[in-house]
Formats: structure tokens, C-alpha cells, sequence
């Protein structure tokens, strides 16, 4: 695995492969790397020449700086879980090298709904922060495709915005949530889970399949509340429990039966937030 720093020896390189027709497959991270994030590593390898990967803690994403400073920086083991995995190339870039005009003033896209609702609504800014770096990082390396977790189902559609807005070439994969034995769908976050509500973190994803297993057509919000109802009886503080459409995330109060439906939740584990979905 080559590991660049510069964007300037990245582009460089990069250009040279693709010149020879090679396909490359882009797998953009913040680091702390675990199974979910190597399942898009070896994902890449079936469906590309080249598969790319970067780390890179972007902190115009984070609207609580203190989250900022608590987020897992695991270097030395990230790159040696991506070298195993078959990782061609490492983008490893500083702060000053992603954003040499500082942090302030960046561009805003026109997200739309997806803006408004969910993580858009509780996180104000971050899907702004994750599409300027993201777009940065798509123009740096020109990937053919970009492999995504659908853990982040809202961060997905708004990537798939961006990509269309910002007219960029490169294709969006979705990839299935990778979980752990227990249903806990895998983030970096885990980690700072304590004993106590990693034991019970399993009880999020099975409120999800809760609400797929008891929806019916017709008013749905009693589903939603009996979620979390559950939630926080258990101890948690969920931000939301919501069904919404799976194409356009609108969110709903009545179900016609017909339409695909995703089940949202973002819930604080003590300080830690988790997020999970569930589509059927």
C-alpha cells in the first residue's frame, strides 16, 4: 500500500493509473477503522482495478467541537487493518492540506429537504461540512466509484445530492450495514461506549425490526412511540425514532402500505450518539 500526504503526489499518481485505464474505487473515512469500513475495502477490490482509501477527522462535519476532540484516532492500526485488506493507496492528509484557505467561509450546497429533517435537524452544518470535504475529496482523487456504508443512510442521499449538484462523474455504492454478533450495527464510535450500555446498545437496532415487524397501513405513530418508549426505559436519550419514505426520506405519520419505508434512530448511549436504519 502507497500512503500519500500531499494532494499534489496523490493527483499525480492517481492520474497516471487511470491513464492506463485503470478503474478506481474510493473508500473515504475518519479513521478508526473496523469491519464495516474493510467490508468496503474488499467490496471495492470485486467491483475495481484500484481501490483508494483516505483518513482524514474532518472538523468542519463536527457542530460540537467537543465531539471533535473525543472522536478515536487510531493511525498505526488503521493502516495496518487496510494493508490486509488489499488497500492500494492511503490518503493522508493534515488539516492545512484540506483546507489551505482555513476552515471558515466554505461553500453551501443546496441540500434541500435533506437538510432539514433528522441528523440535518439535531446536527446543524454537518451535512455542509461533509459534502465540502467529501467534494474535496472526490475532486482530488476522480474515483470511479465510491463506496459508502448505509449505516449513514441520510449522509448517503446527501452525498448522492452533492454528487449530482456539483455534476462530479463518480458512482455511489451503497453497501449493507456491517454488524456485530449482537445486532449493534459497527461505528468507530463503539469504542467509547462503557460496559454498561454496550450491553444494552442491541436494543436500538431491535426497536428497528420492532417497528418493521408491527407497522400495519395507516397511522404509524404509535410504533415510533412504543420505540422509544422502550429506549428510554433502558436508559437511553434518543434524539429520534421516525419511518420515512426510502427514496425521499420525507418523513411519515400514515403508511399507504405500498410505499418502501426506512426506520431512523439517532440515540445518546450516555455521551456517545449512535445512529442506525433499517429499510424494508
Amino acid at each position: 500500500m502507497i500512503v500519500f500526504k500531499y494532494i499534489h503526489d496523490i493527483s499525480h499518481y492517481l492520474h497516471s493509473l487511470q491513464q492506463q485505464g485503470k478503474k478506481t474505487g474510493f473508500v473515504p473515512t475518519m479513521g478508526a477503522l473496523h469491519q464495516g469500513h474493510i467490508s468496503l475495502i474488499e467490496s471495492a477490490h470485486t467491483k475495481c482495478d484500484i481501490v483508494i482509501s483516505s483518513i482524514f477527522v474532518n472538523p468542519t462535519q463536527f457542530n460540537d467541537p467537543g465531539d471533535f476532540d473525543k472522536y478515536p484516532i487510531t493511525i498505526e492500526k488503521d493502516i495496518d487493518m487496510l494493508e490486509k485488506a488489499g488497500c492500494d493507496v492511503l490518503f493522508l492528509p493534515s488539516v492545512k492540506e484540506m483546507y489551505p484557505e482555513g476552515l471558515t467561509d466554505g461553500k453551501q450546497y443546496e441540500l434541500g429537504y435533506l437538510e432539514l429533517v433528522l441528523d440535518g435537524a439535531y446536527r446543524p452544518g454537518h451535512f455542509q461540512g461533509v459534502c465540502r470535504v467529501v467534494e474535496k475529496l472526490l475532486r482530488i482523487v476522480h474515483p470511479d466509484k465510491m463506496l459508502l456504508g448505509q449505516k449513514d443512510y441520510q449522509q448517503c442521499m446527501v452525498l448522492a445530492k452533492m454528487v449530482e449538484t456539483e455534476r462530479l462523474k463518480t458512482i455511489i455504492i451503497i453497501c449493507p450495514t456491517k454488524r456485530e454478533a449482537d445486532g449493534l450495527a459497527m461505528s468507530s464510535r463503539n469504542v467509547r461506549l462503557t460496559n454498561a450500555f454496550r450491553a444494552k446498545a442491541p436494543l436500538i437496532y431491535q426497536c428497528l425490526q420492532s417497528i418493521k415487524k408491527e407497522i400495519k397501513p395507516g397511522d404509524i405513530s404509535h410504533v415510533k412511540q412504543q420505540a422509544i418508549e422502550k429506549l428510554v426505559a433502558a436508559g437511553f436519550k434518543p434524539d429520534y425514532i421516525e419511518v420515512a419514505n426510502a427514496q425521499t426520506l420525507e418523513l411519515l405519520h400514515t403508511w399507504d402500505g405500498k410505499t418502501a419505508l426506512v426506520a431512523l434512530a439517532a440515540v445518546f448511549a450516555g455521551e456517545v450518539r449512535l445512529i442506525d436504519n433499517l429499510v424494508f
